[in-house]
């Protein structure tokens, strides 16, 4: 049995959750209780299964499970890393062909299958002119302002909440903060991370999700504060049944991909501690931490039975983000998690971007060899294991 959980569950990755039930919805697709017998289950791809002695053992696409007890509240959650779908800063030229409507088209079946999609917004939704940023450093000055329209494609994709807690979400202003946010609400998009909305509060699958964002950056949730980011976990804790956390923070690009467990600083900025700030807000209530910002995959791991993503990369980044090596990877990555939020199981599908960008499906999965490769040199004590066809699993005890 899953010592996390105290439950033996089966988990069919191809087909156990599909996103029938989206915001507010009241559709209940959990799957009926399973009698305690042994039951023999053919399958379309490879599952795994809960074996004696808590362990996992892949039987194969025939599989035999006693099953115990089938938990009956099991949520999906998918996160992706930084998304950025085209500017028209300081030209039109950087904007997308099709008005960006191809971007996202071939990971969109994966996206929509969750019962809760999540991404960070790395740029402004607005179609007025704002007030542009002022640099301290041109050469490393980029602005990032997309029509709002656009906006439009990540709903289509199946995003369900986003984030605006990142240093390019004020690139024009008070103004383009405000449109962002007002866009995405009118589309059925949650949203956190700004001074003005700090936390969100939606309802999936009849379960009430709390969600939180922060970064170092003006404008945002300070991750630096940390009774105050300690206060809003608990509050959102207190509320709902599930809390979800993402931050932005951390230094970026190649050199950066490790999780170092100290304060990081880029460009004379201070971009915090990740590793411990994860902690922080699991220790205060938070289920799930999704982090965002160096601009490449970082490991992951386990705290207290809750799913920690250090860092998911560039997603989707139009034109005007460096997207060569680890840059261009990225994962996207799929929870399953029980009514507690505790970690069940997951999945990692690898993706890459070539060219000017937009996410394609990566068959020689870089991304996810990369975060295997991260997660042993950086926790080599996790309690997790990755396999090779990217699912997440509890390590077997031998």
């Amino acid at each position: 049995m899953f010592k996390q959980s105290g439950y033996v569950i089966l988990l069919a990755l191809a087909a156990f959750s599909c996103k029938t039930s989206r915001l507010a919805s009241t559709v209940d697709n959990t799957p009926a209780p399973v009698a305690k017998d042994t039951v023999v289950v053919s399958a379309p791809a490879p599952v795994y299964v809960t074996s004696k002695g808590d362990t996992l053992e892949k039987i194969g696409e025939e599989i035999a499970l006693e099953v115990f007890e089938v938990v009956p509240d099991t949520l999906t959650v998918i996160g992706v890393g930084d998304i950025m779908l085209g500017t028209a800063y300081p030209s039109e030229e950087y904007l997308p062909p099709a008005n960006g409507s191809m971007l996202l088209s071939d990971v969109a079946d994966i996206l929509k299958n969750a019962d809760i999609t999540f991404g960070n917004y790395e740029g402004v939704l607005i179609d007025e002119e704002g007030t542009p940023k002022e640099c301290n450093n041109p050469k490393l000055c980029y602005l990032f302002k997309t029509p709002e329209h656009y906006a439009v494609h990540l709903k289509e994709a199946g995003f369900d909440v986003m984030s605006l807690a990142n240093n390019h979400a004020g690139d024009f202003g008070p103004e383009g903060r405000k449109s962002s946010i007002e866009v995405l609400t009118k589309l059925g998009i949650a949203v956190a991370g700004t001074q003005s909305t700090p936390y969100t509060i939606f309802e999936a699958k009849k379960t009430k999700i709390g969600f939180a964002a922060f970064a170092p950056n003006t404008g945002t949730i300070s991750i630096h504060d940390y009774a105050r980011a300690r206060k809003i976990i608990q509050h959102l804790d207190s509320t709902c049944q599930i809390v979800i956390v993402s931050f932005h923070a951390g230094g970026e690009g190649p050199e950066f991909q490790h999780v170092t467990r100290k304060r990081e600083s880029f460009v004379g900025e201070d971009r915090g501690n990740v590793y411990e700030f994860a902690r922080l807000v699991i220790d205060a209530g938070a289920d799930i931490v999704f982090g965002h910002g160096p601009h490449v995959t970082r490991a992951i791991d386990l705290y207290e039975g809750k799913f920690i993503a250090y860092s998911m990369g560039n997603f989707c980044t139009y034109r005007r983000f460096n997207l060569k090596g680890p840059n261009g990877i990225a994962p996207i990555v799929k929870l399953w998690v029980n009514g507690e939020g505790d970690f069940l199981q997951g999945q990692i599908f690898s993706t890459h971007q070539l060219g000017s960008g937009g996410p394609l499906v990566d068959e020689n999965q870089k991304v996810l060899r990369k975060i295997k490769e991260l997660t042993l040199q950086d926790f080599p004590d996790t309690a997790l294991e990755i396999l090779d066809d990217g699912l997440i699993t509890f390590k077997i005890n031998n």
